[in-house]
């Protein structure tokens, strides 16, 4: 009778601790949460699913991005003929994010649409198309199986500001620190964030924290409290600043300076020696960053015949920057008030992509001002039959304006905003941080779900404390029964002659 009930509770001991520790310890389910946003800029649209733990605490690089496609055809505002034709050319990376995305949760799952400087310019150019041009893509979103949350052109400024709190997430700038971590923290991190350089076809941006900022230009002053601290931002958005819409200004100007006697051939240093172009006069002028600079030619097409001179290329480029009226105590250009530079700067979008090209990114630390230059200068002096040739796997329109970009960017960095060779090593040139691109996207979706509110996490069934204290206990009950048996069987001499 003792043996059976010494065997029944060793067994009783042992399943209790093994059933506690395997269901103390067994993975808990996942409760992963997804949001997409779509970047319609003015050359193209890209779709970004996201997708985050929903039992997260706020804190940083929790959301990463999981998914990115690009749409085929030119962006949203390049259907400003054919305005029905915009929502549906959003139809196929729709489809590719329901595949991504389980479909259980693709109900709950917000899609965004944030429109940059393409639809900008066209609502000033033609409102009533960008409208249509707008319904039609919220008619596709709200046909898709997602929780529609809006389709609207976002500003300039709101675009510098969501691309500086993507990169300061992401690079985990805001993480919470406090007591005496909190101390070493401001003493060893003068900058705590990263400023934001971004450029696309129409517009670009620069938003980054000055301790210096006075209140003179407030317009160009955002405040932000994320993770329980105040940021004081300076930001500004340049429209038609963009690399395509600046190169279409500096066409303009070069016609608006040509002799009193216009040919309809133009010598442009900005392109390949041998290449030519072909540009139709009606449809230059029509657009809004060129209109102001209409002239009446006596021909109807202009074609420009490539120089490949990098140094005529800069001097062309640099009258675009009026550095001649400032009101303010300091400007970037055309009278507009920057503070002085301060901390690091990520570079991403266009500038990346350029630079990308022209292989300038591929060192660990930043190439010094002096070689980027000398690169570009020997892209630019390449014949274009050569550069064809070596890159025959790129687009023709992309290839032919790597080296205006690549001056442009320069003259854009040095002349608008005064990077030198001493402080040209704060500019780092990002494409991705992780797994997710660099850009304003993530920062919009963080700041419409507000910053993703957290929820109770999936709980272990027992609290710690519960865990430890039941494992302890059938542990002592396991070793008791073990040694009372070993007692009775082994009786220690002492007790068998106190028997006897």
């Amino acid at each position: 009778t003792i043996l059976l009930i010494l065997g029944f509770l060793s067994t009783l001991a042992v399943i209790a601790l093994i059933a506690v520790a395997v269901t103390q310890n067994k993975p808990l389910p996942k409760n992963i949460k997804y949001g997409i946003v779509l970047d319609a800029g003015s050359s193209h649209t890209n779709l970004y699913v996201y997708e985050w733990p929903a039992e997260k605490e706020n804190d940083t690089g929790v959301v990463k991005q999981v998914e990115v496609c690009k749409v085929e055809g030119p962006g949203i505002s390049g259907y400003s003929h054919a305005t029905e034709e915009a929502g549906p050319s959003l139809a196929q990376c729709l489809q590719q994010a329901k595949e991504v995305i389980p479909s259980a949760q693709h109900k709950e799952t917000p899609v965004y649409l944030g429109a940059t400087a393409g639809m900008r310019l066209l609502r000033l150019q033609n409102k009533s198309a960008a409208d249509k041009v707008l319904s039609s893509v919220e008619n596709t979103l709200r046909s898709a199986p997602f929780n529609f949350q809006g389709a609207r052109i976002i500003t300039g400024q709101e675009e510098g500001a969501y691309g500086w709190i993507t990169i300061n997430y992401l690079l985990g700038n805001f993480k919470q620190v406090s007591g005496w971590k909190k101390l070493l923290h401001s003493l060893t991190s003068l900058s705590e964030t990263s400023g934001a350089l971004d450029l696309g076809g129409a517009s670009t941006q620069i938003t980054f924290v000055s301790k210096d900022l006075s209140l003179e230009s407030p317009e160009n002053q955002l405040y932000f409290r994320l993770y329980g601290k105040d940021y004081q931002v300076y930001t500004h958005s340049f429209l038609c600043y963009g690399k395509d819409q600046a190169l279409q200004q500096k066409l303009a100007r070069d016609l608006q300076a040509s002799t009193s006697t216009p040919t309809s051939s133009v010598l442009d240093p900005c392109f390949h020696q041998g290449y030519q172009r072909t540009i139709n006069i009606s449809d230059f002028f029509k657009n809004p960053c060129t209109s102001d600079k209409k002239k009446e030619l006596p021909f109807s097409q202009l074609n420009i015949e490539g120089e490949g001179n990098y140094q005529k290329c800069r001097k062309n480029i640099q009258t675009l920057f009026n550095k001649t009226n400032c009101p303010y105590s300091r400007c970037s250009f055309n009278g507009i008030y920057l503070p002085p530079l301060q901390g690091n700067f990520g570079a991403f979008s266009a500038f990346y992509f350029v630079m990308n090209f022209l292989n300038l990114t591929s060192e660990p630390n930043p190439l010094a001002l002096k070689k980027v230059t000398s690169t570009i200068e020997s892209f630019c002096a390449r014949p274009w039959q050569e550069v064809k040739t070596a890159y025959h796997h790129i687009k023709e329109k992309y290839l032919s304006e790597y080296c205006f970009s690549g001056a442009y960017i320069l003259s854009l960095l040095e002349n608008g905003y005064e990077f030198t060779e001493n402080n040209w090593q704060m500019i780092h040139f990002l494409g991705k941080i992780g797994s997710s691109d660099a850009g304003w996207t993530l920062g919009y979706m963080l700041n419409l779900t507000n910053m993703i509110p957290a929820e109770d996490p999936a709980e272990p069934p027992l609290s710690h404390g519960s865990y430890v204290g039941l494992m302890v206990l059938c542990s002592l009950v396991l070793v008791s029964v073990l040694l009372f048996a070993w007692l009775l069987f082994h009786k220690p001499k002492c007790l068998q002659k106190g028997i006897v």
